[in-house]
């Protein structure tokens, strides 16, 4: 069988490792809570026979009506990395470029490959954070989308309003500029860009949001995005048929109506997210403050070695190139998250 070189090069995306019983998995930035009483009580009815609501319809104008924009303005996908590849998908083709910044989420890559476009990385800053003017001057003629994630996954770190402003002036508005914002209710900077507030000034911009992370729905796969109507019907020509199921729906829309519960979860794990940050930093880690559920550790050379230490501990952390990213889980993980992380600095002192 003949299959595309390209594709057979490419790495495939891998999650995170799985967890003992005795251990805490803190490898894939989920949310620790358990569902909500009602969201469980909306799923029960879902159907499993028949195929869903293809359009998503009634989530649609309930996000409509949440973000002042019409149904049409939005898509949902089977995540928002899935309207992420429909909307690559729709744009870009082989001799296109597609830029983000390096390192960010680990998939933006093989989706790009898929496409048969061609990725265009820029460096991240030496504190870990988008470098906007460097990717501003990476827009060339073949460019197609430029993809910022705030906050960036897996360093944690967030682009600043004036920032992003100054950078949507730089890139031409026939450049498709995506805001991936999935981890948007966790960030506590208030200078950090907010997109949906700027999507009737830029009419290049498309936000992607999801409901796996806050709302704690990653099992289902369920995200969306909002932007222009052209861009959202696009990216609906390039969908999956069928692909977000029923019992996503309802849970999404049950979240929705239990928000405020919801996002005081969200605010426990900021706290305990900031407290574990200063701990680090009190051990001696350069990493950068955080705005995901999220921590970056800069590693280095040593980095799968650290993680190692940190499965000799009961954590399982994901390691990603250069660098550990921990997710803020449990509070019972912490002691032994930061027993670790003193335990690696040492050895990282000693190698150095």
């Amino acid at each position: 069988m003949r299959l595309r070189p390209d594709i057979e090069a490419l790495a495939p995306y891998r999650q995170g490792k799985p967890a003992a019983a005795d251990a805490f998995k803190l490898s894939s930035n989920e949310n620790p809570f358990d569902p909500l009483p009602s969201v469980l009580d909306a799923i029960a009815g879902a159907s499993i026979n028949r195929y869903p609501e293809a359009s998503a319809t009634a989530l649609r104008a309930r996000l409509a009506e949440r973000y002042g924009v019409t149904v049409a303005q939005i898509q949902v996908g089977a995540g928002s990395v899935a309207v992420l590849a429909q909307l690559i998908t729709a744009t870009s083709a082989p001799g296109d470029e597609v830029v983000y910044s390096w390192r960010s989420f680990e998939a933006y890559p093989g989706l790009v490959t898929v496409a048969g476009a061609t990725s265009v990385t820029v460096p991240n800053t030496p504190d870990y954070r988008h470098d906007l003017p460097a990717m501003a001057a990476a827009v060339t003629e073949r460019t197609r989308v430029v993809i910022v994630c705030s906050p960036n996954n897996p360093t944690s770190t967030v682009v600043t309003r004036d920032e992003f402003e100054q950078f949507m002036a730089a890139v031409p508005q026939n450049v498709l500029v995506v805001l991936d914002e999935a981890y948007i209710e966790f960030v506590t900077d208030p200078g950090a860009v907010r997109g949906i507030a700027l999507l009737s000034k830029y009419p290049n911009l498309v936000v992607l949001r999801t409901f796996s992370k806050a709302y704690g729905l990653a099992g289902l796969r369920i995200g969306y995005a909002v932007g222009p109507e052209y861009v959202m019907d696009a990216a609906r020509a390039s969908a999956i048929p069928l692909s977000v199921i029923e019992a996503a729906q309802l849970a999404a829309i049950a979240s929705l109506d239990s928000e405020e519960q919801l996002l005081e979860r969200v605010n426990r794990i900021a706290v305990l997210r900031d407290q574990v940050w200063h701990s680090l930093v009190d051990q001696g880690w350069d990493t950068p403050r955080p705005n995901g559920n999220f921590v970056w550790l800069q590693t280095g050379a040593e980095t799968a070695r650290a993680a190692e230490v940190f499965a000799d501990h009961g954590i399982v952390v994901r390691p990603l190139g250069e660098g550990l990213r921990v997710t803020i889980g449990e509070a019972g993980s912490v002691d032994k998250l930061l027993r670790a992380s003193a335990e690696v600095i040492r050895n990282l002192r000693t190698a150095s």
